[in-house]
């Protein structure tokens, strides 16, 4: 990456920690046997360091070890959830809830299962990206299968109040499906409290490597069936097959144990870095308005900041500020020339989401670089708005 780039899109990926590289790289290069090879001390050694990540996951997320499915991330894992669920021989009902706002990984799997004849009810939510308690209440029915809303927004930064919605749910015995790849390691999370059913994350969204996630699918008093949608082992209990990989689940869990630790005061750091971007860029462009909740709510991730510049398409600025990293959207979706769909789905026109930028501020942010950023941003709309 360019020294000069300005890394603001760490909702799209964030930097690999050192330190996650580190642990990663003694199964790379010395201890490489195959943790599925059980006649010698190689593969017992790479079995031994899966169940310690796995130990670990457990630790800091909740749930039992056994509970915890690896994955490629968390598209994998929505995929796994949500179609391993409700093509199960034995879950016969036929309604799926979900929310507008949602990912694709969670939206597209599900308009698969719209293809192959289940009823989909997809809820509106409001300016802040929330559901009305009231209005899921009423869609659920004795026919629904699955509820699969996501923890925290993508694109906004909302935190959705799971926990009460579950509740609803469980009381018509009713599993709840979680996207929380944009929540793991930027909030507190225990899933044995929150009494979710399945989990769905990516190691990448907190400084872990790439191509490896979780599901966790509750196996303790609720039992949640998953019909496995890969074929030919019998890993992970046959759920999903195929060889771990040491390396990057040891990375995984390091990463997870880093974001734990000191959570708080993190989050803390992140937000004034956060607020000193939006006030810097207030002073500069008049009209600036954010997508999504307040910043100085409990309702977003520290690190998330949507802006609407007006007069300008965001992709335009984009382009007018090639050392700055930043998005107008997911990443999934940033080969489309699309609106996004979450913020129409909170009430913005499509020309105000045209002109909408996401930006993530993360760990290795510094007060210098989003100073720089405020003056490339505002001297690219200055010049865009000068001459049009």
């Amino acid at each position: 990456m360019p020294d000069e780039l300005i890394y603001l899109d760490n909702h799209s990926t964030t930097r690999c920690d050192p330190r996650v590289a580190d642990a990663m790289l003694p199964f790379l290069l010395d201890s490489y046997g195959n943790p599925h090879s059980s006649t010698h001390a190689a593969g017992h050694a790479a079995a031994a360091a899966i169940d310690e990540a796995l130990r670990q996951i457990a630790e800091h997320l909740g749930g039992a070890k056994e509970e915890w499915i690896i994955t490629s991330g968390a598209t994998e894992s929505t995929n796994l959830a949500l179609l391993g669920h409700c093509l199960h021989p034995r879950n016969r009902k036929r309604h799926i809830v979900t929310a507008v706002t949602e990912h694709p990984a969670v939206l597209d799997p599900i308009e698969m299962l719209r293809r192959e004849g289940f009823r989909v009810t997809v809820l509106g939510v409001d300016a802040n990206g929330q559901i009305d308690e009231g209005q899921f209440a009423d869609t659920l029915t004795d026919d629904t299968g699955i509820v699969s809303l996501m923890l925290a927004n993508n694109e906004i930064g909302s935190l959705h109040p799971l926990k009460p919605l579950i509740e609803i749910a469980h009381q018509r015995d009713i599993p709840v499906h979680t996207d929380a790849t944009q929540a793991v390691g930027r909030v507190a999370i225990d899933v044995a409290d929150l009494k979710v059913d399945l989990l769905s994350c990516s190691a990448h969204k907190f400084y872990g490597p790439k191509g490896v996630g979780l599901l966790y699918c509750r196996r303790q008093g609720r039992l949640t069936r998953i019909q496995p949608r890969l074929f030919g082992g019998g890993q992970q209990r046959r759920v999903r097959p195929g060889t771990m990989n040491p390396a990057a689940i040891a990375g995984m869990a390091t990463a997870l144990h880093l974001c734990t630790e000191g959570l708080s005061a993190e989050n803390q750091r992140i937000a004034t870095l956060r607020q000193r971007l939006w006030e810097g860029l207030v002073q500069r462009i008049p009209g600036l308005e954010i997508n999504g909740p307040a910043l100085d709510s409990q309702s977003r991730v520290a690190g998330n900041l949507n802006v609407m510049f007006p007069g300008v398409e965001g992709e335009a600025l984009m382009l007018a500020s090639p050392q700055l990293a930043v998005s107008s959207g997911s990443a999934c979706n940033s080969l489309d020339a699309v609106a996004s769909h979450v913020l129409l789905g909170i009430g913005r026109s499509e020309p105000q989401a045209r002109s909408s930028l996401r930006i993530g501020i993360g760990r290795f942010n510094t007060v210098d670089e989003i100073d720089r950023a405020i003056t490339m941003l505002a001297d690219a709309y200055e010049q865009m708005r000068r001459f049009g």
